[in-house]
């Protein structure tokens, strides 16, 4: 009997790692990425070069079941030191004070995210586009599962609310910011 119950656990396990399991975020292959209109004419692009997650995912039924991730403030990068360092200050993101923005994924229905996004101490919930892209193994044994989620919040919902009005009218910064975050993970063993 007891053979029979460690056989049926080891069938257990071995399902749960082939059709799903739980995937650390490999920042090598992976992009928490920004756009935001600059001066209502072009979009300035930027990033965080450090951040750290992990994903549950059901290959089985193609679906992510959760999701969290944590952003270090000071690691944005829009590829313009000046920019950057003003981002950092309290006009923006205050890293000083707030040095973390965190997502907590609450369920997926379809395709669509639904989660709890925390920026400058507010919480809210946000609503983003998830699109799954299946698992693969790589040529060192290790199982990978890759997925993209999309979406726009308004900035000034998080206390962001640096702005100046341009001489010719409009504003320097656009209140909605594109929110692009490219995930490929690796499966815990």
């Amino acid at each position: 009997m007891t053979t029979l119950v460690k056989l049926g656990l080891a069938s257990v396990l071995t399902a749960s790692a082939l059709f799903g399991g739980t995937y650390n975020v490999d920042k090598s292959h992976s992009n928490v990425g920004f756009k935001v209109k600059h001066m209502m004419i072009s979009n300035v692009t930027g990033k965080f070069d450090n951040f750290n997650g992990s994903f549950e995912y059901d290959e089985k039924t193609n679906t992510l079941k959760s999701l969290n991730g944590v952003v270090e403030v000071k690691s944005v990068n829009t590829a313009n030191e000046k920019r950057d360092k003003h981002l950092k200050e309290s006009d923006f993101f205050a890293a000083e004070k707030y040095p973390q923005i965190t997502f907590d994924l609450n369920k997926v229905e379809d395709d669509k995210a639904y989660g709890k996004l925390t920026m400058r101490g507010v919480t809210k919930d946000v609503i983003l586009d998830v699109e799954t892209n299946g698992t693969i193994k790589d040529p060192w044994g290790n199982t990978r599962a890759g997925l993209v989620l999309e979406g726009k919040i308004n900035r000034m919902d998080y206390g962001i609310k640096y702005n100046s009005v341009l001489e010719a009218g409009g504003v320097a910064v656009g209140e909605k910011v594109k929110l692009i975050v490219e995930l490929e993970g690796i499966l815990k063993n």
